[in-house]
């Protein structure tokens, strides 16, 4: 018999030296290799050193030069996010230890496409107000690309979109169909009144306010027309839904909304129904970069937007 032992050797980007890394933090917390040596009361050479063994046990560049300053690079921003939570924990590790409150909610930091509606971004995050930890939200609103791009290098958790990403932005993530809901008209009183009757045929050259071109909802509303062989007038194109229930409201043109929030947007902009536009859809997504989600925040506005959007689909609009 032969017995051949073996010995656990691991690469070097395994052993992460801690005060590598504690040193590369302080920079770029306190922006200026200077002021990060005076606390550490070390010099700046010494300082260098460490944070250059730093780039190479994690083969990145983390620092790029701006003249006589120090720059974070793409992997630097990641990897000094992933520095204040570790050091973050250990602050609250010792706290813990001594007995002493740690006051540290969770964070969530949620990129909204500016796709969606306000008010349907709102109804879809609520449920993570709802977890019993105390949680800290940050909402940020961009293009679906640029998100996708802040949520490769881990600056967002999750995005809340209308279709999953886009194929050809290469970064891997992983998209989560939430459920989808329908479309409904609203307009002002006086034209509710005059379009209401005859609804989807009345709609041939009515007044429309209709979001951009480049929208899903906006492909999908012009095949719908197109199916009911109706040309409408449309008067205006906007990319925020806000401003575009707000010309609404003024009685400008007849305009979308989902119908998940068409009670809100009723209420909110004193506008009435028009119509239900029948087999017109638009749909949700949570997108990550994991494909389990753990985040309990995350899993709290999956469960309930789903839930929600399920009902909301089997709902009968009059």
């Amino acid at each position: 018999m032969t017995i051949r032992f073996f010995r656990n050797i691991s690469r070097p980007m395994d052993w992460l030296n801690y005060h590598h890394l504690y040193y590369f933090w302080l920079v770029a917390r306190e922006g200026s290799l200077n002021r990060a040596c005076e606390k550490l009361r070390l010099s700046p050479s010494t300082v260098s050193g460490q944070i250059r063994n730093l780039e190479e046990t994690t083969g990145r560049k983390l620092f790029t030069k701006s003249g006589r300053n120090l720059v974070l690079s793409e992997e630097g921003r990641m990897v000094f996010r992933y520095a204040e939570e570790i050091f973050s924990l250990g602050r609250e590790l010792v706290d813990t230890l001594n007995n002493r409150p740690t006051g540290r909610p969770l964070r969530l930091t949620i990129g909204v496409a500016d796709v969606v509606p306000k008010l349907v971004a709102w109804r879809l995050i609520q449920a993570a107000l709802e977890i019993p930890e105390p949680l800290q939200l940050i909402c940020r609103e961009n293009k679906p690309d640029q998100l996708l791009s802040a949520l490769s290098q881990h600056q967002v958790d999750m995005i809340l979109t209308d279709g999953p990403a886009n194929p050809q932005v290469k970064v891997k993530v992983f998209n989560h169909q939430l459920g989808q809901c329908g479309i409904v008209f609203l307009a002002s009183k006086v034209l509710a009144d005059q379009y209401r009757k005859g609804f989807p045929r009345s709609l041939n050259n009515a007044p429309l306010l209709l979001p951009t071109e480049n929208t899903i909802l906006r492909r999908s509303l012009e095949q719908y027309f197109e199916a009911c062989g109706v040309r409408p007038n449309i008067v205006g194109e906007f990319e925020d839904s806000a401003l575009l229930s707000a010309f609404g409201q003024e009685g400008l043109g007849i305009f979308p909304v989902p119908d998940m929030i068409l009670d809100e947007v009723k209420r909110q902009h004193n506008v009435h129904l028009v119509g239900r536009a029948a087999q017109v859809h638009e749909s949700y997504f949570a997108i990550t970069v994991d494909r389990r989600i753990k985040h309990p925040a995350v899993m709290a506005i999956c469960e309930s937007a789903r839930l929600m959007l399920a009902r909301g689909s089997k709902a009968d609009i009059g």
